[in-house]
């Protein structure tokens, strides 16, 4: 390919809302280019390398026996109706919605379990056919909020989904455990440096679930983990063991003390001589249900945090969010900061974090404006809640295999893999029959990777100040032979030379025989990335020719023959 035909055009400056810097450096590239909000045109250069990534990922996926189909993008509200996601769907804002001519209601899909469960109960009859993985690689449609950081989170994106069906969990985990190790081999191929992690299931729903981050510090998501065991976890799902906290003794009797003006921790603190972790802060959060809404208390421990995502599993619900200073004042009586578990309305749902079952004695709000309770014990001086893991996990704290300390790390999350269960299928009423001549639902596993956050994540893990340095086997191009002015004949003709060769070998090179100045070719080929450089300069009537290193920028001079066995020699390397 000859870049004086394909369509390169780069900026100058970055665009006004790139954040970061893959976001950025795409832009500037031409790789990618604005729409609209969280849209986007793959320019040419990114669709190679799009189409790439997509090359690793299938062959993986069909190494371990996966099976390649399409599923229609627009999808029945139907469907998602026997599922029981469209009303959690809707209420998050996550779903296109449209009307057809009739009134017909549908969506875009953002996944595809109610697609293909309903395919499944339709083709697959018996226990015989099983297990089947069935994968696709397509376009996806989530009406993002805010859309930004250019392809991270967009309205539109590229992924890869793939759903298993097995006959019961053994299967299952089998299916799983192949899908992992596709994962490993793919990112692994695409030249990333990756971490699995533990991770909540979400809106898709399941057991088992595990990310695969990419370690970058501009990532989303903030994963927590432990060198000592490879304990890893995203932040959402991390669980850990916190600093001990001081033993009650046997109960007291309650105490009512006035605290005019007194309401956060720091403040009970330093008032009652007491540390954070002899407390137990009521939060209140309203929370939603397809069919219902109610107010919800979490009583946590005074110097922790509750994680919302454990409290909406918790509760099985579709969202929780803070109440309201008017919610708080209807259920409590009180001013906000002197909420507590006494006395709350039956219809207030009361949960604690395990860190305060078996406490004694703890200090509490008394939902009365300027009064909080001492010696409070869970179960006699108020009903007693609901124990669960609501607690966000921190860095420093001691690992749940206590093997070591909690560090944190920040990463982009490329793929997800969930263990499914029945859950659709069962919803769905989706069955196969088994050996004993009964139906059963399937057992299925859920698999997803970002196709075009995976790029963008290999350029924010892969650059410079001067560009991006894209990983071998994903660059659009693995080499690029640079004609310095082609205007000389024997840059020219050396040039010509040197990408013959190398399409000869096999490499997948792009010529740039641009009449542009020598500094902003140079320039422009830095920005763009190409992993390795062969150069035609004013040595070239002397048999001189430099290679680089987009990754390094070290130069090396070499007679013609030699330039191009180092430029097939590095290209082999970044292959492997």
């Amino acid at each position: 390919m000859r870049l004086s035909k394909l369509h390169v055009v780069t900026l100058r400056d970055d665009p006004a809302d790139a954040e970061i810097p893959s976001h950025r450096l795409l832009a500037r590239a031409g790789y990618i280019v604005k729409v609209a909000s969280g849209l986007y045109t793959y320019g040419p250069l990114m669709w190679r390398t799009l189409r790439k990534v997509s090359a690793i990922v299938r062959s993986e996926l069909d190494r371990e026996g996966a099976l390649e189909l399409m599923m229609p993008i627009l999808h029945p509200k139907e469907l998602w109706t026997r599922s029981g996601r469209w009303d959690r769907y809707v209420a998050e804002g996550i779903l296109f919605t449209l009307k057809d001519s009739k009134g017909g209601e549908f969506c875009l899909g953002p996944t595809h379990e109610e697609v293909i469960t309903s395919y499944a109960d339709q083709t697959v009859t018996s226990y015989k056919q099983l297990p089947i993985n069935l994968y696709q690689i397509q376009d996806k449609f989530r009406d993002e909020v805010r859309p930004r950081y250019g392809l991270m989170r967009g309205r539109e994106f590229i992924m890869m989904d793939a759903y298993s069906f097995d006959a019961d969990e053994e299967g299952l985990d089998a299916s799983y455990k192949a899908m992992d190790r596709a994962y490993r081999a793919a990112f692994s191929r695409c030249g990333l440096t990756f971490r699995s992690v533990q991770a909540d299931a979400g809106a898709i729903g399941g057991a088992g679930s595990e990310e695969f981050m990419v370690i970058a510090e501009a990532g989303e998501d903030e994963i927590l983990y432990c060198e000592e065991s490879g304990y890893a976890a995203n932040v959402e799902k991390a669980t850990s063991i916190p600093a001990a906290a001081p033993d009650g003794g046997e109960p007291r009797e309650l105490e009512k003390h006035s605290t005019p003006g007194v309401k956060s921790v720091a403040e009970l603190e330093e008032f009652f001589h007491l540390p954070a972790a002899a407390m137990a802060k009521t939060v209140l959060y309203s929370a939603t249900w397809p069919d219902r809404e109610a107010v919800v208390a979490v009583l946590m421990r005074g110097d922790l945090d509750v994680n919302e995502v454990k409290l909406a599993g918790a509760l099985d619900c579709l969202a929780v969010t803070l109440a309201d200073e008017e919610t708080i004042r209807r259920v409590t009586g009180a001013e906000v900061g002197f909420a507590g578990p006494i006395g709350l309305p039956e219809e207030v749902i009361l949960l604690a974090d395990k860190t305060l079952e078996g406490r004694t004695n703890l200090l509490t709000g008394c939902n009365e404006t300027d009064f909080h309770c001492l010696n409070v014990n869970l179960g006699r001086d108020c009903p007693r809640p609901t124990f669960h893991d609501l607690r966000l996990a921190r860095p420093g704290e001691r690992s749940p295999d206590d093997a070591g300390e909690l560090k944190q790390a920040r990463g982009i999350e490329v793929g997800h893999i969930f263990k499914l269960g029945t859950k659709y299928s069962a919803a769905m009423d989706a069955t196969f029959i088994a050996e004993d001549g009964k139906p059963r639902p399937f057992v299925m596993g859920c698999y997803g990777i970002g196709i075009s956050r995976t790029a963008q994540a290999a350029v924010e893990q892969n650059h410079d100040e001067k560009g991006i340095i894209w990983p071998v086997p994903i660059a659009p191009f693995e080499a690029v032979v640079a004609i310095v002015d082609v205007k000389k004949s024997e840059q020219v003709e050396a040039g010509e030379r040197a990408y013959q060769a190398l399409l000869d070998a096999g490499i997948d090179v792009c010529l740039d025989d641009r009449r542009l100045r020598a500094g902003a070719k140079f320039k422009d080929l830095e920005l763009l990335g190409f992993p390795v450089q062969f150069t035609a300069g004013r040595g070239a009537g002397e048999d001189r020719f430099e290679v680089t290193p987009r990754a390094n920028g070290e130069r090396e001079e070499l007679p013609f023959d030699q330039a191009v066995a180092r430029v097939i020699e590095l290209v082999q390397a970044g292959r492997s």
